[in-house]
């Protein structure tokens, strides 16, 4: 496995971890009482859904931050 499949490992790891840890925030808040009644799996769906598109955009926040934080060193060094 060459650099860029660890890479892409890595990236897939962490995307997974950012997933779970927004599913597992999501789990705190109470927002059941805000849709109809008898719809407890489509809103467990529509978290997850949510869980994804956050934990999504925070994986590549975080990477982003940290391609340019290894960007500006180069430009110091």
């Amino acid at each position: 496995m060459g650099y860029y499949g660890i890479i892409a490992l890595i990236r897939l790891l962490c995307a997974f971890c950012f997933i779970y840890l927004t599913f597992y925030s999501l789990q705190s808040l109470n927002l059941q009482s805000l849709f109809k009644k008898g719809y407890g799996g489509q809103i467990k769906v529509l978290f997850l859904l949510l869980a994804i598109v956050i934990g999504y955009t925070a994986n590549n926040f975080f990477f982003e931050v940290l391609t340019l934080s290894k960007n500006f060193v180069m430009t110091i060094v």
